[in-house]
């Protein structure tokens, strides 16, 4: 690689961490920039701190052969990957407060002829006001740089997999931060790469998790339907699904995770009168996560006024989908949280397999907590749970993940 000898990845969570792995497998000086001195002293050795197959070996042969390393504060580079993340705040605004946080702290850094490129999920324009933040501080380099947006678009699980093999829409602020980027990509990247423009990209991201979101809601909704109906949404949907044109996906208990959760937000905030099927989307996959802790406290009422105790309740799973242990936006830690909430003197069993400790909940080993609950809640379809037997006359199971139609 002539042109990008090192590269500086602000950010190291479920997608820098793995970038930079990646980039330094190829030889190229990585430095990895985290604000978590605890994250900055695992990576530097060579351990991770998240879960992702095959990334503890990436990291660790990176680590070792030097060329990546990890600290809390940026270096010099030919290349500048931002990847930290862009939460929404509580009036569902984007907060992109991250981005400018990480740019301002290699803005000195910065020299003609770089390239900078924007990976978070972003709103539509945030490359572009970000190239007017960096001239604004170093008008020297106006037009100097390679300033372009790049999104992820990965599945937890599958990532180091999927980051080399999937492709990639590229969009500079102007042509030729397309073409630079586009050749930095191509370095790692064996999925086609598609150029566009910074906001097309941006839009693009956005565009794939609100797809994703509605479709999940057609099968969230129809699940709630089913449920008054007496009919089984499992079946129902397998028989719909015979139809050649007709793909409706498998319904849970909400939509979590930093993607699907978040990103349609940022369309329905800049675009509030004309996203009216993203934004009742959203709310109908919102909607889902309370029905489901609804469902629950009606169960245990039930259960209490029928056996004059209260009942043993399981939640089986935290996560945000299944066989992964990153909980962010999780449907079911909010159905935990918010059954909890209205219950101080039942016995709750929480289980998540995929983490060792919780700061707020003592886990339970999924075994133990089916064994003693009167009450199972599958939240969660993890691997763990398929194995449970699913015949229990003495239990009442709610599953709202499909585990009893595996």
């Amino acid at each position: 690689m002539t042109e990008l000898n090192k590269v500086t990845i602000l950010g190291l969570g479920y997608i820098g961490l793995p970038t930079a792995a990646l980039i330094a497998g190829k030889k190229v000086k990585v430095n990895g920039v985290d604000i978590n001195e605890q994250v900055v002293e695992t990576i530097n050795q060579g351990k991770i701190h998240i879960i992702e197959p095959d990334l503890d070996i990436a990291v660790k042969d990176a680590v070792l052969s030097g060329f990546l390393t990890a600290s809390t504060k940026a270096y010099e580079a030919d290349c500048y990957l931002i990847v930290v993340p862009t939460p929404f705040k509580e009036n569902h605004e984007p907060d992109i407060s991250f981005i400018y946080a990480a740019t301002e702290s290699i803005i000195s850094l910065l020299k003609p002829g770089d390239l900078y490129i924007i990976e978070s999920t972003s709103p539509v324009g945030t490359t572009e006001r970000i190239r007017d933040f960096i001239y604004e501080r170093r008008p020297e380099l106006k037009d100097q740089l390679f300033i372009a947006y790049c999104p992820e678009r990965v599945l937890p699980g599958n990532v180091m997999f999927e980051l080399k093999h999937n492709d990639r829409v590229i969009g500079g602020v102007d042509e030729k931060a397309t073409r630079k980027a586009m050749r930095f990509y191509s370095y790692f990247v064996h999925g086609e790469l598609h150029a566009t423009n910074s906001r097309t990209a941006e839009m693009c991201k956005l565009t794939e998790n609100s797809s994703r979101d509605v479709q999940i809601a057609f099968a969230n909704e129809l699940s709630i339907i089913c449920d008054k109906a007496g009919i089984d949404v499992w079946e129902l949907i397998r028989l719909a699904n015979k139809h050649p044109r007709v793909n409706i996906l498998q319904p849970g208990c909400g939509v979590g995770g930093h993607c699907i959760a978040v990103d349609p937000w940022f369309i329905v905030s800049d675009y509030p009168m004309e996203s009216k099927i993203i934004g009742n989307a959203r709310e109908v996959n919102n909607y889902k996560s309370f029905w489901c802790a609804e469902k629950i406290q009606n169960m245990k009422l039930e259960f209490e006024l029928k056996n004059g105790r209260k009942p043993v309740v399981a939640f089986m799973g935290l996560s945000f989908k299944a066989n992964i242990d990153d909980l962010r936006e999780s449907p079911a830690k909010y159905i935990v949280q918010r059954v909890l909430q209205s219950d101080n003197n039942s016995e709750f069993l929480i289980v998540e397999p995929n983490i060792k400790e919780h700061a707020l909940y003592k886990l339970t080993n999924y075994q133990d907590a089916y064994q003693r609950a009167d009450i199972i809640a599958f939240l969660v379809a993890h691997n763990e749970f398929k194995s449970l037997p699913t015949a229990q006359p003495d239990k009442i199971i709610l599953d709202f993940c499909g585990i009893l139609n595996n």
